[in-house]
């Protein structure tokens, strides 16, 4: 057994923050409902590259997802939202403000029906406030968190992440709120609507900025991949052309990474003992390093960095995640068995847990496959579902 079996999510959201809220409670046993329009389904179905016609990405943000294709815009779809959530514990959705209560099934009929039910109201702004009508990506939120504004190099421009970074970080600050709120009604029965962001959680990942400028009016700027708070922290080119990152946030680990480029002299340096001390001469310990690092491969520093007990990595792509001992070894990467495809590597579980593990149980589903299924158990008898077919409300 799951930490979550017998718990129910429906997963009325789209593109990647809801989502992915909803494949981790369903990593850990819950059985999720994934309701999508029947034309055309999440659009996550036709984000990334696709093997056969068939989108990868959406095996994976979609994995123990059963799917079921309805048209919640109609009289007839919004009856069969009402039905599933009488069986539901927990419904993330992420349309516009106002959309759910413009069908009839907004917060209040909902927590009538079920009063227990935990409603997650996803959004790119919020339910509240002058922006909260504006459409929302994660791409607005690295812009507006200050992540942009702090990424890439002083005389360059603002960079954002290629890839989902701030739809990733809140839906997995949606999963944990999701928890918060199923304990609050296990000690009472009352359920509650969360309503969460997508710029407030990459906010809190950026750091104190807000709070620096409150306080000493300085405005964070650029710089590359140095960091203000300590060094080394950079990325270094290796003798055969690869790169290493090295982190230095502990003063220990710092007068080891000197030691071992041959400058010990400047451990006894008097800025040498705070972190900001160090990023002040961020110049001259990057010049130690680096023609330390020029001067060995990339399999020379990494052993030698660790026979010294500091701290480096390799930057990898794809193909060095893949072939890492490590990453195999721990299972961060698994094959998972596809009707479609075969066996497909993906990413596992994101935690181990001793008593109750996670597990991937099939990967996503085509568009409608569990429709009569899932409305089977609500009493939907077949005459009724043919009906509904015929008027396009499922698939």
């Amino acid at each position: 057994m799951t930490a979550l079996t017998g718990l129910r999510v429906l997963d009325v959201s789209t593109i990647l923050a809801g989502p992915l809220c909803c494949r981790i409670l369903g990593d850990f046993g819950a059985d999720v409902v994934k309701i999508e329009h029947p034309n055309g389904g999440d659009n996550m179905r036709g984000h990334g590259p696709s093997k056969d016609g068939v989108p990868l990405w959406w095996k994976e943000i979609s994995r123990n997802k059963r799917s079921v294709a309805v048209n919640l815009g109609t009289d007839a779809g919004a009856e069969v939202l009402r039905r599933l959530v009488r069986t539901a514990d927990v419904m993330v959705e992420n349309f516009r403000p106002g959309t759910l209560e413009r069908w009839g099934v907004g917060p209040d009929v909902l927590h009538r029906i079920n009063p227990g039910l935990v409603l997650v109201r996803l959004t790119g702004f919020g339910q509240t406030g002058p922006y909260a009508h504006r459409p929302g990506f994660g791409t607005l939120a690295e812009a507006m968190s200050g992540f942009a504004a702090l990424t890439g190099w002083p005389d360059g421009p603002p960079t954002l992440p290629a890839f989902g970074l701030a739809d990733s970080i809140c839906g997995i600050a949606a999963s944990s709120a999701v928890l918060m709120a199923l304990r609050h009604r296990d000690r009472t029965g009352e359920g509650q609507v969360i309503d969460i962001n997508i710029l407030q959680p990459i906010m809190n990942a950026v750091g104190p900025g807000p709070m620096i400028y409150q306080q000493l009016g300085i405005v964070e700027e650029r710089h590359g991949n140095r960091s203000t708070n300590n060094a080394p922290r950079n990325l270094y080119r290796t003798k055969d052309g690869s790169w290493v990152a090295v982190s230095a946030s502990a003063g220990q680990i710092a007068q080891r990474v000197l030691r071992l480029v041959g400058h010990p002299e400047v451990i006894d340096e008097e800025w040498f003992a705070t972190g900001r001390g160090r990023a002040q001469h961020a110049d001259l310990i990057d010049r130690y390093v680096g023609d330390w690092i020029a001067q060995h491969t990339r399999e020379e520093t990494l052993r030698a960095f660790e026979e010294a007990g500091a701290a480096v990595a390799p930057v990898y792509d794809a193909r060095d995640l893949v072939e890492d001992p490590h990453i195999r070894e721990t299972q961060m990467l698994v094959e998972v068995p596809d009707s479609d495809l075969g066996p497909l590597l993906m990413h596992n579980v994101m935690w181990r847990m001793s008593a109750t593990p996670g597990e991937i149980r099939f990967t996503g589903r085509p568009l409608g496959a569990d429709t009569d299924a899932v409305l089977g158990e609500l009493g939907y008898d077949a005459d009724e579902l043919a009906r509904l077919r015929a008027e396009g409300v499922i698939a």
